[in-house]
């Protein structure tokens, strides 16, 4: 995610179920273990966790089972602001499981099967708890199919804004981090959990409907036409979008790859539609520094809405405010969020406190380049954010930000400084190896901090605890490194 510089917070979505210490509603009664009959007769089943048990979100996800893929298919109307939905989700259990629960926020559910069985399902808040007609054992997959349909609703707290679905002037958008997939689709909703998607989205003739990946073509039935997408590569949920409305698309190949852009008509062409269009240009830059572009297909989405003051990492195809081109052209962003296409997209985080790893490698690829095009070097950069930093970013530990400051400056510019804090300590050669080596061994998995300090001491060869330690853990500033 990119933030609109000089504001801080506005835009980012809230987090519907968010546990914090000691506050939130008490974990529901789902009953005592049972178990199945029948041949499976001695297992005990349990119902899996609400909640993948991330410190900072408990409630987000769920436990006993692990999502290989969500088909989804939609139908949208903006006149209405109407969702009808069928979401299905091929799994396997982790447990022995009587039930299992998926996030979903809002939406009334019509009907749910397991393997094709009718299964009786409960709301609880935003969770839907799903109880099979008979108990899922460990090892074995699964198929879900939920029917559901409603006025969708954006997720919203005091401490992280608003955001999920978005009902827009001329269509909507599904659009937001932390959380945002529960309120348009049944989901187990942390990143931990990444999964394959299929998505068809039916909108009324004449209007586009974004997606991630590879478009799969479009088809119109009467007054109805269903665009089709496919991301074959596993995605964290948060990174799934669909951008619904008028836009000027733009479309293309690289690399044997398609390319396919999307600007709102809101806006006159100019910046924005420059900007997006050297996507592949950036790409081709940052693969030169990162290794191989991981995903099968390249674009970017610019919408205009109020709420959407931020850019965002979805995956294969980036989100972007219009406000980032009010100034004119403006690749940086762009460098940002392609970045993440390596870091947070691909290599995604275990757990939300670790999201240093995505900013500020992020951050920091827009430092890179702005070098490349000329605009400043990378340590002078380094040199002004160091000497400019406030002293709240200094006393927030960007690798132990907290939840408040998840999204705040220390995460971003603190955490881009680490970063070339490493460079200077192991030289370029080593330091860019690191680079390459975390995206190639953690391609389409999740990782630590601490597996990223330990690859880094691996490929530079030396321990690096005390440079770690002060910049990402430390309440102080630390020392300014030479540079070699």
């Amino acid at each position: 995610m990119t933030r609109r510089r000089g504001r801080r917070g506005f835009g980012l979505l809230a987090c519907g179920t968010l546990l914090l210490a000691g506050c939130g509603p008490a974990e529901p009664d789902r009953g005592a273990a049972t178990t199945a009959p029948g041949p499976t007769a001695a297992r005990s089943f349990a119902p899996g966790a609400a909640g993948v048990g991330d410190s900072y979100f408990p409630s987000y996800g769920n436990g006993g089972y692990d999502v290989a893929n969500y088909t989804i298919k939609v139908r949208y109307d903006p006149e209405t602001d109407k969702l009808t939905g069928t979401t299905t989700v091929r799994a396997t259990a982790t447990a022995d499981l009587s039930a299992f629960n998926l996030d979903l926020a809002g939406l009334t559910v019509r009907s749910v099967t397991v393997d094709g069985a009718a299964a009786r399902h409960a709301r609880t808040d935003d969770e839907l708890v799903v109880t099979p007609a008979t108990g899922l054992t460990t090892g074995n997959g699964f198929v879900t199919e939920i029917r559901y349909d409603g006025k969708p609703t954006p997720l919203r707290t005091e401490a992280l804004g608003e955001g999920g679905w978005l009902h827009t002037a001329d269509g909507a958008i599904a659009l937001g981090q932390p959380e945002s997939a529960s309120t348009w689709f049944p989901v187990n909703d942390h990143p931990s959990d990444k999964a394959t998607y299929d998505v068809e989205i039916t909108v009324p003739k004449g209007l586009t409907a974004v997606g991630n990946g590879v478009p799969k073509g479009k088809s119109t039935a009467g007054d109805w036409t269903t665009w089709r997408w496919s991301e074959t590569s596993p995605m964290a949920s948060y990174l799934t979008t669909v951008a619904i409305g008028k836009f000027r698309v733009t479309t293309a190949e690289h690399k044997g790859r398609p390319v396919f852009s999307a600007v709102t008509t809101q806006l006159p062409e100019g910046a924005p539609d420059r900007s997006i269009a050297r996507t592949v240009e950036v790409a081709d830059y940052l693969e030169s520094l990162f290794g191989p572009y991981p995903f099968d297909a390249y674009g970017g989405v610019v919408v205009a809405d109020s709420r959407i003051r931020y850019a965002l990492e979805t995956q294969s195809r980036p989100v972007y405010s219009a406000g980032f081109f009010r100034q004119g052209d403006n690749t940086e962003v762009v460098a940002h969020e392609l970045a993440h296409q390596w870091y947070g997209d691909s290599v995604s985080i275990q757990r939300w406190q670790d999201i240093w790893l995505n900013e500020g490698l992020a951050t920091y690829a827009e430092w890179l380049w702005a070098e490349h095009s000329g605009s400043s070097t990378v340590q002078r950069t380094f040199e002004q954010k160091y000497a400019g930093a406030s002293a709240q970013v200094w006393r927030t530990p960007p690798g132990r930000p907290g939840v408040e400051n998840l999204f705040g400056s220390s995460v971003y510019d603190r955490g881009a400084m680490t970063v070339h804090a490493l460079r200077i300590a192991v030289g370029d050669t080593r330091f860019f190896g690191i680079l390459r080596a975390w995206a190639a061994e953690r391609k389409n998995g999740n990782a630590t901090t601490a597996d990223f300090v330990a690859l880094a001491e691996r490929v530079a060869g030396k321990q690096l605890d005390k440079l770690f330690d002060a910049w990402l853990f430390g309440t102080e500033r630390p020392p300014l490194p030479k540079s070699r």
